[in-house]
């Protein structure tokens, strides 16, 4: 049963008429049109659908749209400004090359923002344990390490 939502997404308040139980990764994408979050395993195992909910990186394939009613959720959308400056941890993914497929690049670089809001010098070790929700088949977790710390630094 379908009933208005309002959530409060990059900065601003959506209002959407949806099933409650409806999983948060498919109002972002299906009625707000944002496609920074991926669907990947729908089990919050991969990262693909990654957000920060009040600035926390956390998948949102299996939260319902209910439960994310009263949390800021900032999407990879969300991170640039609004002169369109990409954000520190996006702009040192660029330099650093820390992307090839693309399809994981969302869940690693919020787990990276999230993890930089919370300690803004890391570890290897520490980048290490905010990444292991984050998938990547291609292999660039050491250049995703380097631009993290690239970002931390700048």
């Amino acid at each position: 049963m379908k009933r208005k939502i309002t959530l409060k997404v990059n900065g601003k308040e959506h209002e959407v008429n949806v099933d409650p139980e409806t999983p948060l990764l498919y109002v972002l994408r299906n009625n707000l049109g944002l496609k920074g979050p991926k669907f990947g395993c729908g089990l919050s195992q991969c990262g693909a659908c990654m957000v920060l909910y009040d600035g926390k990186a956390n998948p949102s394939c299996l939260m319902s749209v209910e439960n994310a009613t009263d949390m800021e959720i900032t999407t990879l959308e969300g991170l640039v400004d609004e002169e369109g400056n990409l954000h520190k941890v996006q702009q040192a993914f660029v330099e650093e090359q820390a992307a090839q497929c693309g399809y994981c690049l969302n869940g690693l670089v919020m787990a990276s923002v999230g993890l930089l809001k919370k300690n803004s010098n890391p570890s290897d070790e520490e980048i290490q344990a905010a990444l292991y929700r984050n998938i990547c088949r291609c292999g660039v977790h050491p250049r995703v390490i380097k631009a993290v710390k690239k970002a931390s630094t700048s």
